[in-house]
């Protein structure tokens, strides 16, 4: 538990009174508030939670009974920390949740500057389309709806896709810089073949002089097999990390930065037996396990997961990872937006 940095200064009829007078000028003392303002070490609202997918998936086919994609917009289960309830985020500057799509279902085009990103959790033959190109989405597949970019989903398969969507929205709100329409044709038109970004940004080649439009990634899906497939090479070639194991970050192909500005996303390989040391850092995670089973050390409490649980690892709180057999967890955070405002920390290991 951090210290107190600041010591209120004590509290008299004669101050209290000035401090009203004050108050009817629209001002307050600085010295008042200043151990709340400025902490020796972070100190989050948000606590470590875990959501068990076998709990929250009735619950996402019930809405899918009660309210259709196109009456919901976005037929999406937030996912909410219990220490912020009732503002619609994951954590202080992260929204999350988890999204279903039925069978047949087509929704709406919009647009809005928050930046999205989709991590497949269940079934396949489902969609994204991005900007008039169509990408299939597949179990554990990472897909990027850009800021400002004409987006809709639908699925043509037999089976309920589901997938976690991840966005800044608390980011943009706090700058009071959100935007938001819907297409002027209800609809877009698809004006790309599918797999064109991909061929074009995702090969390890770039148009020629191609010179990026914005700090977000050209590519927008990052195929699980891929993802996958690295992540073993990196493992049988070594070094395992005492903290992460074999932790990679996906990448803006244009840049070599962050997939987006604002949002890191991460993709680590846990060994058979692995049992981490513990870490920290400034940039709040949300976890999806997308193989494997293991427990999530996080401060003082532990979390068993299994395959498609989310959990939640806090600021500046100590995590620590241990499986019996191999497990793969997929990641995200606010970690570019620190990192170009100067603000990142992390420990590693923290004890």
């Amino acid at each position: 538990m951090a210290t107190t940095f600041y010591v209120k200064p004590e509290t008299t009829a004669e101050r209290k009174e000035f401090y009203g007078r004050m108050d009817q000028k629209n001002t307050a003392p600085l010295w008042e508030a200043l151990a709340r303002l400025v902490t020796p070490e972070p100190q989050t609202k948000c606590v470590p939670v875990m959501w068990r997918y076998n709990e929250l998936r009735p619950l996402l086919m019930e809405a899918g009974r009660l309210i259709t994609a196109k009456e919901a917009e976005r037929r999406v289960m937030v996912l909410e920390n219990p220490g912020i309830r009732g503002v619609s985020q994951i954590t202080q500057s992260l929204y999350a949740g988890l999204q279903l799509v039925l069978p047949g279902e087509v929704t709406s085009t919009h647009r809005h500057i928050a930046s999205a990103l989709r991590f497949v959790v269940e079934g396949k033959g489902a969609y994204t389309a991005v900007d008039g190109e169509k990408t299939t989405m597949h179990p554990g597949d990472f897909i990027l709806t850009p800021s400002w970019t004409y987006h809709d989903h639908g699925n043509h398969s037999g089976e309920p896709v589901v997938w976690m969507d991840g966005l800044d929205v608390p980011i943009v709100n706090m700058f009071d810089t959100s935007f938001a329409e819907h297409h002027p044709d209800g609809t877009q038109a698809m004006t790309r073949p599918e797999g064109d970004a991909l061929a074009r940004f995702g090969t390890n080649l770039l148009p020629l002089e191609y010179k990026p439009a914005s700090l977000t990634a050209p590519v927008f899906n990052y195929p699980y097999s891929r993802s996958r497939e690295a992540l073993e090479v990196a493992f049988r070639n070594g070094p395992v990390d005492p903290c992460h194991g074999v932790k990679m970050q996906y990448v803006n192909p244009a840049t070599g930065g962050a997939p987006m500005p604002t949002i890191g996303a991460f993709l680590q390989l846990l060994p058979k037996g692995f049992s981490g040391r513990p870490y920290r850092s400034t940039d709040a995670t949300i976890y999806c396990a997308v193989e494997g089973q293991g427990t999530c050390h996080i401060g003082a409490e532990s979390f068993n997961w299994g395959t498609h649980d989310i959990f939640v690892v806090p600021s500046w709180c100590p995590v620590r990872h241990e499986v019996q057999g191999e497990a793969v967890l997929f990641s995200f955070s606010d970690r570019p937006a620190q990192r170009a405002l100067g603000l990142w920390r992390e420990q590693t290991p923290c004890a």
